[in-house]
């Protein structure tokens, strides 16, 4: 279940306009208020993950550019989980320092995490990339090829939720 919050308009374009993910900040800002542990922040990002997967397998057929979006957004938070999950501490010290996760964030807990777990992670990571760049800023996949990238998504919820849970 999700609540809906009003937020100024002028609001919302600053943040996006310096880079800033609305949801992320309000997300991380209700953690934190909650003082949430690492177990229950990382259930809370898996539900968020499941989310996005869900509507990305949706969406592959109907609108691919979008679709691809949303998978790798599902990828993003999965991979938020694992640190949080897993106490990356440097990497969550560095998102804490620029108030959000960047690639290079990204890219060094996908390093780390591949060592600690599996490189099935990084295999993920690099599947999501491309819906990313390829399936969304340069919407050049097509239904097929998003579908085929979801199923690699899907085990990455999937591998999440039986590690967290």
């Amino acid at each position: 279940m999700s609540e809906s919050i009003l937020i100024p308009r002028r609001l919302v374009d600053e943040l996006r306009k310096r880079g800033f993910s609305v949801e992320d900040i309000v997300i991380d800002a209700l953690l934190k208020a909650l003082d949430a542990d690492p177990t229950t922040a990382a259930e809370i990002r898996l539900d968020i993950a499941r989310r996005y997967l869900e509507e990305g397998e949706a969406l592959a057929d109907k609108d691919p550019v979008q679709a691809s979006e949303k998978l790798y957004k599902a990828c993003e938070e999965a991979i938020k989980a694992l640190a949080i999950y897993n106490r990356l501490s440097e990497i969550l010290a560095k998102v804490e320092e620029k108030g959000r996760w960047t690639v290079t964030e990204f890219e060094k807990a996908v390093e780390i995490l591949s060592d600690m777990i599996g490189e099935w992670i990084l295999a993920s990571w690099d599947v999501a990339w491309t819906l990313h760049v390829w399936g969304f800023h340069e919407a050049k996949l097509d239904s097929e090829a998003v579908r085929r990238r979801a199923k690699q998504i899907r085990k990455l919820i999937m591998e999440l939720e039986r590690i967290i849970r």
